[in-house]
């Protein structure tokens, strides 16, 4: 079976690759039937000549090739008809603007599979970018708290090399003794709390930094039990929230009263309340004057994120009385980092550790006759169709919603 590592051509450009020379050869050297060509790419953080110093193949013919693996949406006139293809499609929760390409994905015959929904028997993501976004955002986070009060200047992370390099950065500046609410525990929490846990930023309990004063910064990290509460006043869960998101309130406004810098990096659902609106970020006891907004949800539960931002441009002032941008410097701004590619700023060990994801539970799947049904579950379209799984997207398709 051939696999092609198809050149990212979505604008703008995104030097990530799905898999690495080194996790190539390693898989060709594992499954002896696999061949896999590399698209040369002018972009990719991974250059042509180190795929062929790992035996690899460079090809400028895709279509000889079984399966084609990118990271980004390939877009409409260069997909090719009757392949097997695995991207980010942006499609399974009914986003507009993609509505063209799947249905040209399905007019191609394509079979589609979404790296968003590859999962394992317990319904479980098991190939994701989460950790590196929750890396770059607190990374990016920091350096706008340096900005917005002119104390230190960090230089962007798509400058550095790796992790490694951001946590060098972070350790040669010193924070004054703020307190940072960190909220999630998934994948992007975690890899913020990661940088946070390297700056040697000492943790505190909930009850410790509602109620305490520190001479040193320090961070808090809550899940949705923590910043929800039950309407009726019943005692909740974490487990009761994601079943019944509806019956909850927000209880964040008393972390909002102390807190100086916000990272979002919890997942946010549908029917679940807004952690803060923008009647909350007018009223005076709203201390948050940063906030990295990594889940970066438009509109959403987070009200001071009213666009993304780039990477170029990663940070805007949000006035909370006119709810309208402004300048991040500002007294009354709130400084906003939303960029919503954060991954792209630290793309080889992103490459890395998603293709190690990639190379554990997708390519052994077309070997073993997808015995753990990886396939089967993030197939989206098969034969000219929306697979059953994937059949509530039809309204979609047909532009009935």
């Amino acid at each position: 079976m051939k696999f092609g590592i198809i050149q990212e051509r979505k604008n703008p450009p995104d030097r990530r690759v799905v898999l690495s020379p080194k996790a190539c050869k390693e898989l060709t050297g594992r499954f002896l039937d696999a061949e896999i060509l590399v698209e040369p790419s002018p972009i990719r953080v991974f250059k042509d000549e180190e795929y062929v110093e790992a035996g690899l193949s460079l090809s400028d013919n895709m279509a000889e090739c079984d399966v084609l693996i990118g990271v980004k949406e390939v877009p409409m006139e260069a997909l090719i008809p009757n392949k097997k293809y695995f991207f980010f499609s942006h499609t399974i929760k009914k986003q507009p603007y993609n509505r063209e390409l799947l249905r040209t994905i399905l007019k191609k015959n394509i079979e589609m599979y979404d790296h968003e929904v590859i999962t394992n028997t317990k319904e479980q993501r098991v190939v994701a970018f989460g950790r590196y976004a929750g890396i770059v955002g607190a990374y990016n986070g920091i350096k706008t708290y340096g900005l917005k009060y002119d104390l230190f200047h960090l230089p962007k992370a798509e400058s550095l090399i790796d992790q490694d390099d951001l946590i060098k950065e972070l350790r040669s500046i010193k924070l004054p003794n703020i307190k940072i609410l960190l909220t999630g525990n998934g994948r992007v929490g975690n890899g913020a709390k990661e940088m946070l846990d390297a700056m040697h930023i000492t943790k505190v309990n909930v009850k410790e930094y509602l109620q305490g004063e520190f001479k040193e910064p320090v961070y808090c990290q809550i899940d949705a039990s923590e910043y929800n509460t039950r309407k009726d006043g019943e005692q909740g869960s974490l487990g009761d929230f994601f079943a019944n998101p509806e019956e909850y309130k927000t209880n964040f406004t008393r972390f909002a009263k102390v807190t100086d810098f916000y990272i979002a990096g919890h997942f946010y659902g549908e029917g679940a309340p807004y952690l803060f609106t923008r009647e909350d970020a007018k009223h005076p006891e709203f201390k948050i004057k940063v906030v990295a907004d990594v889940s970066c949800d438009i509109d959403g539960p987070v009200a001071t994120t009213i666009r993304p931002s780039t990477i170029a441009d990663p940070v805007y002032g949000y006035e909370p009385v006119s709810e309208t941008e402004s300048d991040f410097k500002d007294a009354n701004a709130i400084a906003v980092m939303a960029v919503d590619n954060l991954p792209c700023e630290l793309p080889r060990d992103a490459s890395i550790g998603f293709g190690e994801a990639f190379a554990k539970h997708v390519i052994p799947a077309f070997f073993n006759n997808d015995t753990d049904g990886v396939l089967q579950r993030a197939r989206m379209t098969q034969n000219g169709k929306l697979t059953e799984r994937y059949a509530y997207l039809q309204d979609f398709v047909d532009g009935k919603e």
